[in-house]
């Protein structure tokens, strides 16, 4: 019988891809404060460091976008959070190749790297959770970011077959998939996107980024690290394969 008061992540060993800052950090500081063994993943070698002394948990420093990085993470890994992203705004004809590789290296090819570094260990035990920060375009486009958009739209698709292939191992796979969350990366799009708009940035957040959306603000990170603890807790072992909007009415539409 399943014990409603005792959060699964305790005693758990969890990894989280970009938990220096943003969704990620909100995703270690939930799974630590639940009794997870949090292993901070970030290129940013002060802010993994920092994390980890908050979260008291172990930092990596690693930029996922070179593959055989994920080699020398560990692999004893209950909970994987794969929330490491960037972006690049501009028009299609203007992209830059190289950056579009890259951004689908980071958010695409690195998840399917780390799962199946993990999935061993959680076939093993008969338990894991794979929790992806998509985000809801990886359900509906916007225009003036294709690499974004396309590396989101593969990471729906790879959790759903590690959904349908951890189903028999008591592995889950989801994503959350939030609208604009208040983070360092969402604030970097501002100036970028006043350019492609040609609107001033102070218009950006009300004119773009929240247009959409039928309640009008950020999202803050922590609202979504609720959802991934939650897909890690006692009540979720039946939802696989699913992606939850945290958009604020967006796909409503």
């Amino acid at each position: 019988m399943t014990n409603h008061n005792r959060p699964e992540p305790i005693g758990r060993t969890a990894l989280v891809t970009g938990g220096g800052s943003g969704i990620g950090l909100a995703c270690a500081r939930a799974l630590a404060a639940a009794g997870a063994t949090v292993h901070i993943v970030d290129r940013n070698a002060v802010a993994a460091k920092e994390a980890a002394a908050e979260t008291g948990g172990h930092a990596h420093v690693v930029d996922l976008a070179d593959p055989t990085a994920v080699a020398g993470l560990p692999a004893a890994v209950d909970i994987l959070v794969n929330s490491a992203g960037l972006q690049h705004v501009a028009p299609v004809e203007e992209f830059p190749p190289e950056r579009f590789e890259l951004i689908q290296r980071v958010m695409v090819t690195a998840p399917f790297l780390l799962v199946r570094h993990c999935l061993p260990h959680m076939y093993a035990r008969g338990w894991g959770r794979v929790v992806n920060i998509s985000s809801v375009h990886g359900l509906r486009a916007s225009p003036y970011k294709s690499a974004y958009v396309a590396a989101k739209h593969g990471l729906e698709g790879l959790s759903k077959v590690v959904a349908l292939e951890g189903a028999a191992h008591g592995v889950t796979s989801n994503c959350v998939s939030p609208g604009y969350v208040r983070t360092p990366l969402v604030e970097g799009q501002i100036a970028a996107q006043a350019a492609v708009h040609g609107i001033p940035p102070d218009r950006v957040a009300a004119e773009v980024l929240l247009d959409r959306t039928a309640i009008k603000r950020l999202i803050e990170p922590e609202e979504v690290a609720a959802v991934a603890l939650w897909l890690c807790g006692p009540d979720t072992g039946f939802l696989s394969g699913a992606s939850i909007p945290v958009d604020g009415g967006w796909t409503a539409r």
